[in-house]
């Protein structure tokens, strides 16, 4: 009997249609880690499915784990001068607008596999994405992406402005509403 359950199951999951992205009306929400200079932290996600290939959301990161220079701030021993400021709330936290070009299908890839490049406007900057998805269930799947400022709205940052204001990895679990 557990030998059937077993092959049952597996017949299940292999015969399981997991589209990647279906258009007008899809809903993804993407969880996972951040990773950058400096930096570690989390990284959530929502997308709307606009039309066929195109979707809009919103991202948002934190950074949690940061450089001991960043956490503490670096002062100078004979001015006591900040030299290096110490990483606030508004230092760690990024809000993005963001806009995909779903392009899996586009490219005629595995129906589990989304490819999407992106722009996003965010509280830091003017920056680009390009990610991709691959789902084991309809509901299910994991997701990498690469994000990356074009434009950042102030000159001459402190290293704690860095943070979310540079190139970033994220990776994590991506679920169909």
């Amino acid at each position: 009997m557990k030998k059937l359950l077993v092959i049952a199951a597996i017949l299940t999951v292999s015969f399981a249609n997991a589209q990647a992205f279906s258009g007008k009306g899809d809903q993804k929400f993407q969880v996972g880690a951040n990773f950058q200079a400096n930096a570690t932290g989390l990284h959530v996600s929502y997308d709307y499915g606009l039309g066929e290939n195109i979707s809009v959301g919103v991202s948002s990161s934190y950074a949690l784990g940061i450089s001991s220079e960043l956490q503490d701030g670096i002062k100078d021993p004979i001015s006591g001068n900040t030299l290096v400021k110490k990483a606030g709330f508004d230092d760690r936290f990024d809000l993005k607008a963001r806009f995909n070009a779903n392009i899996g299908n586009v490219l005629k890839i595995d129906d589990n596999f989304d490819l999407y490049p992106g722009l996003s406007f965010s509280l830091k900057n003017f920056g680009g994405h390009v990610g991709a998805r691959y789902f084991f269930t309809s509901g299910f799947g994991v997701y990498t992406e690469a994000q990356f400022p074009i434009a950042t709205y102030k000159d001459n940052l402190t290293p704690a402005q860095e943070i979310n204001n540079q190139f970033s990895m994220n990776l994590g679990a991506v679920f169909n509403l």
